[in-house]
């Protein structure tokens, strides 16, 4: 089991910055891909990014590539969002994510969870 936990959401005006962070607690984080995904109102979950895990291979979707990043510090327990440069359309709810095995695979689904965290950018 691995318990994760979303912190550093907030508002910001577009063009600002925020960096998001999951704190994971129980089994082993540094043999989980981790992943960040955001649902926004009425929409449904999406893909944000993921990274294998050591932090050296990482996925973007193509909607946040050049403005965010993912990271990882197995020492921390924690893997973080960096996002710049944020438009008004990246407002929803991330949520941070735990997929059993070293590599990221699109394929699969990811096992563990965390509650969320609310971004809304300001135009």
């Amino acid at each position: 089991q691995v318990q994760l936990v979303e912190s550093g959401g907030g508002l910001v005006q577009a063009g600002g910055s925020l960096r998001l962070s999951c704190a994971a607690s129980g089994r082993a984080f540094s043999s989980y891909a981790m992943g960040w995904f955001r649902q926004a109102p009425g929409k449904e979950r999406e893909f944000v990014a993921a990274c294998n895990f050591n932090g050296g291979s990482t996925n973007y979707d193509d909607s946040v590539k050049g403005r965010f990043t993912i990271s990882r510090d197995n020492a921390k327990n924690t893997v973080y969002l960096q996002m710049n440069s944020l438009k008004p359309e990246d407002t929803a709810a991330y949520y941070c994510a735990a997929q059993s095995g070293y590599y990221y695979k699109p394929q699969y689904k990811f096992d563990y969870w965390g509650q969320g965290t609310q971004v809304t950018v300001s135009s």
